[in-house]
């Protein structure tokens, strides 16, 4: 079907809701959101982003503003808090818990908000957002768009999904008019365990900051100098990440290969375990913990490493699989994650199979050809996901909806 040129057109005015926005974000939603936007504004999309709560930002292109939920809700989560955790900060008797009474507080302030904008569409990403778009899309009678980035079965590895969030997710997406998951396997999930009619899915990948991947002075410089190799794992060190199986599968690593450190870069509510099973295993000594990064700071820790490792449970997709490659990294990711759909020059193994694991790890670190030939390829092929190129699938479904 043949499109009219961006500029030749009116521009949609677009009310994106979302929970964070980089540089104020705990992972990899905030970057995404903020990639999208600019992308979408730069092709000519007129578009208001709403935060929950005001933060100092300063962006270009866009609009930001925000709803004004109470700080003292807002600051005891952030947006993937996970199970374990919350049994440590909610009692399980109070209905609703803090972060979904956040998520119905951000709708009720967004009665105020929605009655000062104009809107051709209403897109949220994901669940924290939903009930506002609901709100939005009752009052101003527009489509709503669900991008979907985690549901709440890959937060929990499918095991005691929370009955509040997984309520409020599927309320969300079955009152959607379009449904953006960020891979093919989540949208399996979506129809199997949400109900989502398949016809109104629309899978749009994710893309990365053409500046990512500058070149840096390396990190860890002096562990490189003494002769070891950097095995990486950077992420949320939650259950979805896979943290117990990057341990396990270091620990076959290092009985064949003692010069070899690995490297965590990452927060959350499994950081604990992680340490107490390096040490349960006895190689704790073989570990580094960085806690978050951010920035160039993750850039410098790519350029430092040998292979980047993203053995997730339940990946949507994995922008920081991306964010290595660009970066001149290997990569060796996880069967069930969304990147490992369209990536083909990265290596890939069941999240479970740690022997498989170690052994492609162990072959990185051995052989000279197989990293440069990892490096050389996946370079290439990541220069295909753009944030433009998902913009332009996103203002597709924008045209079909208005």
């Amino acid at each position: 079907m043949y499109r009219y040129p961006r500029e030749l057109v009116m521009a949609y005015k677009v009310l994106m809701l979302g929970w964070e926005l980089y540089p104020f974000n705990s992972g990899g939603l905030g970057e995404a959101c903020l990639g999208l936007a600019n992308a979408l504004s730069k092709k000519g999309i007129d578009l208001t982003f709403v935060l929950p709560r005001k933060v100092d930002i300063t962006v270009d292109g866009f609009r930001v503003v925000f709803a004004d939920v109470d700080e003292d809700i807002l600051k005891t989560l952030g947006a993937y808090t996970t199970s374990p955790l919350w049994s440590h900060i909610i009692n399980r008797d109070e209905l609703p818990p803090d972060f979904v009474r956040a998520a119905f507080k951000y709708a009720e302030k967004m009665k105020k908000l929605v009655k000062k904008q104009k809107a051709d569409i209403i897109h949220t990403h994901d669940w924290m957002t939903y009930p506002s778009g609901v709100m939005a899309k009752s009052y101003l009678k527009k489509p709503m768009v669900a991008h979907v980035h985690s549901t709440e079965y890959d937060r929990t590895g499918g095991y005691y999904p929370n009955p509040y969030v997984y309520k409020i997710e599927k309320e969300g997406l079955l009152s959607s008019d379009r449904v953006l998951p960020v891979g093919g396997f989540m949208k399996e999930i979506l129809v199997k365990n949400y109900g989502v009619d398949e016809q109104k899915i629309r899978v749009v990948y994710n893309g990365i900051n053409e500046d990512f991947g500058k070149r840096l002075p390396p990190a860890l410089t002096k562990f490189k100098e003494l002769g070891f190799k950097i095995v990486l794992f950077l992420g949320r060190i939650t259950l979805q990440k896979g943290p117990e199986y990057f341990v396990r599968a270091a620990k076959l690593v290092s009985a064949y290969n003692p010069k070899t450190l690995f490297v965590v870069a990452g927060s959350g509510d499994m950081d604990g375990y992680m340490m107490s099973e390096a040490a349960r295993l006895g190689v704790m000594d073989k570990f580094l913990f960085t806690g978050f990064l951010r920035g160039n700071e993750r850039n410098q820790i790519f350029q430092s490493a040998d292979i980047f490792v993203m053995p997730s449970v339940s990946e949507p997709f994995g922008i920081v699989a991306l964010e290595a490659a660009i970066s001149g990294t290997p990569v060796l990711v996880s069967k069930q994650s969304g990147v490992a759909e369209v990536m083909k020059n990265i290596l890939k193994a069941d999240f479970w199979d740690i022997e498989e694991m170690a052994n492609k790890i162990l072959a990185v670190l051995k052989f000279d050809a197989l990293p440069q030939d990892l490096k050389w390829e996946s370079g290439k092929e990541v220069r295909n996901f753009s944030w433009s190129r998902a913009a332009d699938e996103v203002i597709n479904v924008y045209d079909q909806l208005i």
